[in-house]
Protein backbone atom coordinates (compact mmCIF):
# COMPACT_ATOMS: atom_id res chain seq x y z
CA UNK A 1 0.00 0.00 0.00
CA UNK A 2 1.65 3.23 -1.17
CA UNK A 3 0.66 6.28 0.86
CA UNK A 4 0.86 9.87 -0.39
CA UNK A 5 0.93 12.64 2.20
CA UNK A 6 -0.83 15.99 1.82
CA UNK A 7 0.28 18.29 4.68
CA UNK A 8 -1.89 21.31 3.85
CA UNK A 9 -0.92 24.97 4.09
CA UNK A 10 -1.09 25.32 7.88
CA UNK A 11 1.55 22.60 8.37
CA UNK A 12 4.42 25.06 7.99
CA UNK A 13 2.78 27.80 10.05
CA UNK A 14 -0.06 27.82 12.54
CA UNK A 15 -0.09 24.03 12.98
CA UNK A 16 3.63 23.30 12.75
CA UNK A 17 3.31 21.36 16.01
CA UNK A 18 0.63 19.14 14.47
CA UNK A 19 2.88 18.47 11.47
CA UNK A 20 5.86 17.76 13.72
CA UNK A 21 3.99 15.33 15.94
CA UNK A 22 2.25 13.65 12.99
CA UNK A 23 5.56 12.94 11.29
CA UNK A 24 7.10 11.75 14.57
CA UNK A 25 4.26 9.36 15.39
CA UNK A 26 4.03 7.92 11.88
CA UNK A 27 7.80 7.40 11.87
CA UNK A 28 7.61 5.65 15.25
CA UNK A 29 4.91 3.36 13.85
CA UNK A 30 6.95 2.64 10.73
CA UNK A 31 4.40 4.21 8.37
CA UNK A 32 6.04 5.30 5.14
CA UNK A 33 4.40 8.34 3.58
CA UNK A 34 5.61 10.19 0.50
CA UNK A 35 4.71 13.87 0.40
CA UNK A 36 2.89 14.87 -2.77
CA UNK A 37 5.43 16.62 -4.96
CA UNK A 38 4.30 20.06 -6.06
CA UNK A 39 1.15 20.07 -3.92
CA UNK A 40 -0.84 23.28 -3.65
CA UNK A 41 -3.57 24.75 -1.46
CA UNK A 42 -6.84 22.81 -1.52
CA UNK A 43 -8.88 26.01 -1.24
CA UNK A 44 -9.11 25.92 2.54
CA UNK A 45 -12.44 26.99 4.04
CA UNK A 46 -13.58 29.83 1.72
CA UNK A 47 -12.88 28.59 -1.84
CA UNK A 48 -16.00 26.45 -2.26
CA UNK A 49 -18.21 29.39 -1.26
CA UNK A 50 -16.71 31.47 -4.10
CA UNK A 51 -16.59 28.89 -6.89
CA UNK A 52 -17.41 25.22 -6.35
CA UNK A 53 -15.84 24.07 -9.59
CA UNK A 54 -12.60 25.99 -9.05
CA UNK A 55 -12.46 24.67 -5.49
CA UNK A 56 -12.93 21.16 -6.86
CA UNK A 57 -10.12 21.71 -9.35
CA UNK A 58 -7.72 22.83 -6.59
CA UNK A 59 -8.29 19.62 -4.66
CA UNK A 60 -8.48 17.40 -7.75
CA UNK A 61 -5.06 18.65 -8.86
CA UNK A 62 -3.53 17.31 -5.64
CA UNK A 63 -5.27 13.96 -6.01
CA UNK A 64 -4.01 13.82 -9.60
CA UNK A 65 -0.44 14.47 -8.46
CA UNK A 66 -0.80 11.66 -5.92
CA UNK A 67 -2.10 9.34 -8.62
CA UNK A 68 0.96 10.15 -10.75
CA UNK A 69 3.08 9.04 -7.81
CA UNK A 70 1.21 5.71 -7.93
CA UNK A 71 -0.34 6.29 -4.50
CA UNK A 72 -3.13 4.02 -3.29
CA UNK A 73 -4.35 6.56 -0.74
CA UNK A 74 -3.77 10.15 0.32
CA UNK A 75 -3.48 10.97 4.01
CA UNK A 76 -3.89 14.46 5.42
CA UNK A 77 -3.90 15.59 9.07
CA UNK A 78 -6.30 18.52 8.53
CA UNK A 79 -10.10 17.97 8.54
CA UNK A 80 -10.63 21.02 6.31
CA UNK A 81 -8.21 19.64 3.72
CA UNK A 82 -9.80 16.21 4.08
CA UNK A 83 -13.26 17.67 3.54
CA UNK A 84 -12.18 19.49 0.39
CA UNK A 85 -10.38 16.46 -1.05
CA UNK A 86 -13.31 14.14 -0.38
CA UNK A 87 -15.94 16.61 -1.61
CA UNK A 88 -13.97 17.06 -4.82
CA UNK A 89 -13.76 13.30 -5.35
CA UNK A 90 -17.50 12.96 -4.74
CA UNK A 91 -18.40 15.79 -7.14
CA UNK A 92 -16.14 14.34 -9.82
CA UNK A 93 -18.59 11.43 -10.06
CA UNK A 94 -20.78 13.92 -11.97
CA UNK A 95 -19.58 13.88 -15.63
CA UNK A 96 -20.51 17.53 -16.14
CA UNK A 97 -18.58 18.63 -13.05
CA UNK A 98 -15.57 16.50 -14.07
CA UNK A 99 -15.58 18.04 -17.56
CA UNK A 100 -15.56 21.54 -16.07
CA UNK A 101 -12.69 20.66 -13.74
CA UNK A 102 -10.70 19.15 -16.61
CA UNK A 103 -10.99 22.44 -18.49
CA UNK A 104 -9.30 24.19 -15.56
CA UNK A 105 -6.40 21.72 -15.34
CA UNK A 106 -3.40 21.30 -17.61
CA UNK A 107 -4.33 17.69 -18.37
CA UNK A 108 -7.52 15.66 -17.90
CA UNK A 109 -7.83 13.71 -14.68
CA UNK A 110 -7.32 9.94 -14.69
CA UNK A 111 -10.49 7.91 -14.29
CA UNK A 112 -9.42 6.61 -10.87
CA UNK A 113 -7.98 8.82 -8.14
CA UNK A 114 -6.56 7.65 -4.77
CA UNK A 115 -8.88 7.78 -1.78
CA UNK A 116 -8.32 10.64 0.66
CA UNK A 117 -8.35 9.78 4.37
CA UNK A 118 -7.31 11.45 7.59
CA UNK A 119 -3.97 10.44 9.08
CA UNK A 120 -6.00 9.11 12.01
CA UNK A 121 -7.90 6.76 9.69
CA UNK A 122 -4.67 5.80 7.96
CA UNK A 123 -3.09 4.78 11.25
CA UNK A 124 -6.16 2.72 12.20
CA UNK A 125 -6.27 1.02 8.79
CA UNK A 126 -2.61 0.09 9.03
CA UNK A 127 -2.45 -1.00 12.69
CA UNK A 128 -5.07 -2.51 14.96
CA UNK A 129 -5.36 -1.32 18.55
CA UNK A 130 -3.26 -4.18 19.89
CA UNK A 131 -0.44 -3.12 17.56
CA UNK A 132 -0.78 0.48 18.79
CA UNK A 133 -0.68 -0.70 22.43
CA UNK A 134 2.44 -2.78 21.74
CA UNK A 135 4.34 0.40 20.82
CA UNK A 136 3.47 2.21 24.06
CA UNK A 137 6.51 2.92 26.23
CA UNK A 138 4.99 5.47 28.59
CA UNK A 139 1.31 4.64 29.14
CA UNK A 140 -1.11 7.53 29.51
CA UNK A 141 -2.52 5.82 32.62
CA UNK A 142 -3.91 8.34 35.08
CA UNK A 143 -4.85 10.87 32.39
CA UNK A 144 -8.49 11.72 31.89
CA UNK A 145 -9.08 13.10 28.40
CA UNK A 146 -11.91 14.50 26.29
CA UNK A 147 -11.81 13.82 22.54
CA UNK A 148 -13.03 16.76 20.48
CA UNK A 149 -13.43 16.14 16.73
CA UNK A 150 -15.00 19.41 15.65
CA UNK A 151 -17.77 19.70 13.09
CA UNK A 152 -15.95 18.80 9.83
CA UNK A 153 -14.26 15.45 10.44
CA UNK A 154 -17.41 13.34 10.36
CA UNK A 155 -19.88 15.47 8.37
CA UNK A 156 -21.58 15.04 5.99
CA UNK A 157 -21.57 11.32 6.64
CA UNK A 158 -22.10 10.29 3.02
CA UNK A 159 -18.93 12.17 2.01
CA UNK A 160 -16.63 11.85 5.03
CA UNK A 161 -17.43 8.23 6.02
CA UNK A 162 -15.83 8.72 9.42
CA UNK A 163 -18.01 6.55 11.62
CA UNK A 164 -21.08 7.90 13.39
CA UNK A 165 -21.35 11.57 12.31
CA UNK A 166 -22.62 12.59 15.76
CA UNK A 167 -20.47 10.23 17.81
CA UNK A 168 -17.18 9.24 16.16
CA UNK A 169 -14.98 7.13 18.43
CA UNK A 170 -11.71 6.52 16.58
CA UNK A 171 -9.71 9.02 18.63
CA UNK A 172 -10.96 7.42 21.83
CA UNK A 173 -9.91 3.99 20.58
CA UNK A 174 -6.37 5.15 19.75
CA UNK A 175 -5.84 6.95 23.05
CA UNK A 176 -7.40 4.14 25.09
CA UNK A 177 -4.88 1.83 23.44
CA UNK A 178 -2.23 4.24 24.73
CA UNK A 179 -3.57 3.85 28.29
CA UNK A 180 -5.70 6.98 28.75
CA UNK A 181 -9.15 7.22 30.31
CA UNK A 182 -11.55 8.79 27.80
CA UNK A 183 -14.67 10.55 29.07
CA UNK A 184 -17.99 10.69 27.28
CA UNK A 185 -17.89 14.19 25.76
CA UNK A 186 -21.31 15.25 24.38
CA UNK A 187 -19.90 18.31 22.56
CA UNK A 188 -17.30 16.32 20.62
CA UNK A 189 -18.72 17.30 17.20
CA UNK A 190 -20.02 20.79 18.01
CA UNK A 191 -18.51 23.74 16.11
CA UNK A 192 -15.80 25.82 17.81
CA UNK A 193 -16.32 28.77 15.50
CA UNK A 194 -13.72 27.62 12.96
CA UNK A 195 -12.42 30.50 10.82
CA UNK A 196 -14.87 33.00 12.33
CA UNK A 197 -12.36 33.66 15.12
CA UNK A 198 -11.45 37.01 13.56
CA UNK A 199 -14.68 38.40 11.96
CA UNK A 200 -16.99 37.00 14.69
CA UNK A 201 -14.74 36.87 17.74
CA UNK A 202 -17.57 37.05 20.30
CA UNK A 203 -19.45 34.18 18.68
CA UNK A 204 -16.30 32.02 18.57
CA UNK A 205 -15.59 32.90 22.21
CA UNK A 206 -19.07 31.71 23.22
CA UNK A 207 -18.73 28.45 21.29
CA UNK A 208 -15.24 27.66 22.59
CA UNK A 209 -16.26 28.72 26.10
CA UNK A 210 -19.08 26.19 26.06
CA UNK A 211 -16.69 23.39 25.05
CA UNK A 212 -13.98 24.38 27.54
CA UNK A 213 -16.51 24.81 30.35
CA UNK A 214 -17.89 21.29 29.90
CA UNK A 215 -14.37 19.85 29.77
CA UNK A 216 -13.51 21.71 32.98
CA UNK A 217 -16.68 20.46 34.70
CA UNK A 218 -15.82 16.89 33.69
CA UNK A 219 -12.42 17.26 35.34
CA UNK A 220 -10.34 16.24 32.34
CA UNK A 221 -6.59 16.78 32.17
CA UNK A 222 -6.75 17.92 28.53
CA UNK A 223 -8.96 18.32 25.49
CA UNK A 224 -7.65 16.33 22.53
CA UNK A 225 -8.14 17.59 18.97
CA UNK A 226 -7.36 16.65 15.38
CA UNK A 227 -7.92 20.01 13.67
CA UNK A 228 -5.62 23.07 13.46
CA UNK A 229 -8.51 25.54 13.64
CA UNK A 230 -10.08 23.76 16.61
CA UNK A 231 -6.73 23.68 18.40
CA UNK A 232 -6.15 27.38 17.77
CA UNK A 233 -9.60 28.43 18.95
CA UNK A 234 -9.61 26.26 22.07
CA UNK A 235 -5.99 26.94 23.06
CA UNK A 236 -5.15 30.47 21.89
CA UNK A 237 -8.53 32.03 22.69
CA UNK A 238 -9.07 30.78 26.24
CA UNK A 239 -8.97 34.30 27.72
CA UNK A 240 -11.62 35.45 25.23
CA UNK A 241 -13.71 32.38 26.02
CA UNK A 242 -13.32 32.97 29.75
CA UNK A 243 -14.58 36.54 29.39
CA UNK A 244 -17.72 35.36 27.58
CA UNK A 245 -18.34 32.40 29.91
CA UNK A 246 -17.47 34.19 33.14
CA UNK A 247 -15.21 31.27 34.07
CA UNK A 248 -11.40 31.14 34.13
CA UNK A 249 -9.90 28.41 31.95
CA UNK A 250 -6.50 26.77 32.04
CA UNK A 251 -7.13 23.71 29.91
CA UNK A 252 -4.33 22.13 27.83
CA UNK A 253 -5.49 21.43 24.26
CA UNK A 254 -3.27 18.86 22.55
CA UNK A 255 -3.34 17.10 19.23
CA UNK A 256 -3.99 13.36 19.46
CA UNK A 257 -0.63 12.83 17.74
CA UNK A 258 1.13 14.69 20.56
CA UNK A 259 -0.42 12.38 23.15
CA UNK A 260 0.33 9.28 21.11
CA UNK A 261 3.90 10.51 20.77
CA UNK A 262 4.17 10.92 24.55
CA UNK A 263 2.86 7.37 24.97
CA UNK A 264 5.42 6.10 22.44
CA UNK A 265 8.17 7.62 24.57
CA UNK A 266 9.06 10.42 22.16
CA UNK A 267 10.65 13.60 23.54
CA UNK A 268 8.33 16.61 24.04
CA UNK A 269 10.64 18.62 21.79
CA UNK A 270 9.91 16.18 18.94
CA UNK A 271 6.17 16.76 19.35
CA UNK A 272 5.97 20.55 19.36
CA UNK A 273 4.64 20.80 22.92
CA UNK A 274 6.48 24.09 23.39
CA UNK A 275 4.08 25.73 20.91
CA UNK A 276 1.02 25.26 23.12
CA UNK A 277 -0.41 28.45 24.62
CA UNK A 278 -1.67 26.58 27.69
CA UNK A 279 1.26 24.51 28.93
CA UNK A 280 1.08 20.73 29.13
CA UNK A 281 3.76 20.63 31.86
CA UNK A 282 1.32 19.61 34.61
CA UNK A 283 0.04 16.80 32.42
CA UNK A 284 3.59 15.55 31.83
CA UNK A 285 4.38 15.78 35.55
CA UNK A 286 1.28 13.74 36.32
CA UNK A 287 2.53 10.98 34.03
CA UNK A 288 5.91 11.04 35.76
CA UNK A 289 4.41 10.54 39.22
CA UNK A 290 4.97 7.03 40.60
CA UNK A 291 1.86 4.88 40.87
CA UNK A 292 0.29 4.85 44.33
CA UNK A 293 0.34 1.40 45.88
CA UNK A 294 -3.18 0.24 46.72
CA UNK A 295 -2.20 -2.95 48.53
CA UNK A 296 -4.46 -3.58 51.49
CA UNK A 297 -2.96 -3.83 54.99
CA UNK A 298 -2.23 -7.33 56.24
CA UNK A 299 -5.08 -7.19 58.74
CA UNK A 300 -7.63 -6.42 55.98
CA UNK A 301 -6.99 -9.59 54.00
CA UNK A 302 -9.93 -11.93 53.72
Amino acid sequence: MKIAYYPGCSATGSSADYEKSTQAVCAALGMQMEEIRGWSCCGSTPAHAVDTQLSGALSARNLDLAARQKADMVLTPCPSCLSNLRHAAKRLENPEFRAGVNELLDEPLPEKLPEALSVMQGIARTYDMDAIASRVRKPLAGLKLAAYYGCLMSRPHEVMEFGDPENPTLMESLLTACGAEMVDFPLKTECCGASYGIPERAMTARLTGRILNLATMLGVDAVVVACPLCQMNLDLRQQQAAKEAGVAFSMPVLYYTQLMGIAFGLAPSALGLDKLCVSADNLLRKLDQPAVCSKAPEGDKA
